[in-house]
Parts: structure tokens; sequence; C-alpha cells
């Protein structure tokens, strides 16, 4: 009875000192990268647009002018990263002492909102036209201006897609993982634009509005699984069973731990909160059972790096 006290005793000691520490604030390096990335996505998006919407004015091409709005949109979804990451990345304070990592979550989905808005409208512009179309109205056939914007938007989106995608995983960024998708379904959309666009010249017009609703598709699809990702991340929802599994090879590792009685996870943000219960031999001192639960702690958060806290309690091995 004396040692289950005493083992009770060392799972508070430890949750009170961890919690008394943050394990680890956002790092500088990771708000620079996530500002460089957004500033590039910026401009080439920027340049892009313009060129997609006068090639597709000049070239008489509604799937193009809709990819120039597309690539447009991605614009205001990068201010609405940068302005969720800067919050993510704030340092605790008293009214939010576990950190601001869900704001980046709140980026995400006000992100997936403007993905919707953008990929309905592209959808019922197609619509309209292919309406047309079918009542006897003619389409305009669209100029070669128009298929050379969508290769070049379609090399460019592409390569934006991988650079950004990259920085996401490197500093495991929501809100830009959730731009380059974005990225990734303006690229979808210049394939199907040129696809349209080329249908069209081939002498199939009601193709080009075809390719409109196709991007309208892909877009919807994009949103909703970015707004998926990012609600999971808001609701406490447990990390990936690979990931779990991995922890209790790491704590089974430790020295003086003789099992695992739980483990439990929950998503906040970017980062991960870890609850863990050991058991430990029941006949050990209370200096020994600390130190055991210490290095669970420890060996947890320096082995995942995405763990923001970890919180050790300990149980003896009989009970």
């Amino acid at each position: 009875m004396e040692q289950t006290r005493q083992l009770n005793m060392t799972a508070m000691s430890t949750q009170t000192e961890s919690n008394t520490t943050t394990k680890k604030e956002e790092p500088a390096w990771e708000h620079k990268v996530a500002m460089k990335v957004s500033g590039v996505s910026i401009a080439v998006n920027l340049l892009l647009s313009l060129f997609k919407l006068l090639a597709g004015i000049l070239a008489h091409s509604g799937a193009m002018i809709s990819d120039a709005i597309h690539s447009a949109s991605d614009v205001g979804s990068t201010f609405v990263v940068i302005v969720g990451v800067n919050l993510s990345s704030k340092k605790s304070d008293k009214e939010h002492q576990y950190g601001h990592e869900r704001m980046e979550c709140v980026s995400s989905i006000i992100l997936s909102g403007l993905l919707l808005a953008t990929g309905i409208g592209i959808g019922m512009s197609g619509i309209e036209n292919i309406i047309k179309s079918t009542s006897g109205e003619s389409i305009a056939i669209p100029g070669t201006l128009a298929l050379i914007a969508a290769v070049v938007s379609v090399v460019a989106k592409e390569w934006m897609f991988w650079y950004t995608r990259g920085a996401a995983k490197k500093i495991n960024s929501g809100a830009l993982m959730a731009d380059a998708w974005h990225h990734r379904s303006d690229a979808m959309s210049s394939v199907g634009a040129f696809v349209g666009i080329l249908g069209a010249r081939l002498g199939f017009p009601i193709l080009d509005p075809l390719a409109s609703v196709a991007i309208c598709v892909l877009i919807v699809k994009a949103s909703v699984e970015i707004f998926k990702d990012a609600v999971d991340k808001m609701v406490d929802h447990s990390c990936d069973e690979e990931t779990e599994e991995r922890m209790k090879n790491v704590i089974s590792e430790v020295k003086g731990v003789k099992g695992i009685d739980l483990l439990q996870t929950r998503l906040f943000g970017s980062k991960m909160y870890v609850d863990i219960e050991i058991s430990a031999e029941g006949d050990i001192s209370l200096t020994e059972a600390h130190e055991i639960a210490e290095d669970v702690h420890h060996t947890v958060e320096n082995s995942f790096k995405d763990v923001k806290h970890c919180m050790v309690h300990v149980n003896p091995v009989n009970a």
C-alpha cells in the first residue's frame, strides 16, 4: 500500500514538473520557412493568374478564365495561411496556456471554405455554358494562346505543389499543406482546362465548359479533405496507429518500464499531446520510480518532434 502511494506520488511529481515548462516553442526557423514559401506562392500566383486571365479573354476560353480565377483565389488563401501561421506560432500566455497551434486549423477551415466557394462558382459557370450549347447557342472556339497558358500553368502549379508540400512536411504545418493541395488542385484544373480547350479546337466546343465542371469537382473534393483534416486536429482526434505503435516500442525500451497500461494521444493543431500510464516494480523507491517516469517523459518528447507535451503516470506492476 505504501509503495502504491509512493508511485502515485511519483506520477504527480512528474506531471507537476512537466506542466511547469512547455516542451518547446515553435522554432523561429519554422516561421521563416512558412513566410518564405508564402511569399513565393503569392508572387507566382499573381503573375500566373494575370497571364491566364489575359489568355482566356484573348483566346475566348471559359475554362481558362475559370482557371485564372482559381489561381487568383490562391493569393487570398496564402494570406490566410500567413495569418494562421503567425497566430499559431505565438508563445503561450496567461489566457492560452496550451499555446495557439489550433489557430492554424482555423485558417485551414477558412481556406477550405474559399476553395469550396471557388469550385462551386467555376462549376456554375460551366453548367451555364453547357446549357447554352445544348439549347443551340454557339460557343466560341478557344485560341492557341489558351492552350499555351494551360501548359505553363500545369508546370508552374505542379512545381509549387511539391515546393510547398516539402516545406509543409518539414515544419509540420497543416495550413501550409492545405495551401500545397490548393496548388495541386490548380494544376489539375489546368490539366482539365487543357483537355477542354484542345477538344474544343478539335471540333467539340462543349468540352471547354465540361472541363470547367470537372475542375469544380476536383476543387470541391480538395476543400472537403482540407476541412476534415483541420476538424480532426481541433476535436482531439488521436494520432495514427503507426505513430502510437512506434511510441509504445520506444517506451518499452526505457529501463525500468515493465508494461504500458495506457497510451492516449490527441492532436492539437500541428502538435500532439500524449498521456501515458506505465507499470514499474512495486517495491522500488520513490526516487527510482520518479527517474523512470522522467526517462519516459523525455524519451517520448525527444523521439517524436511533434509531441508538444507528454504526461506520465506510474502504476505498481502487481496492480
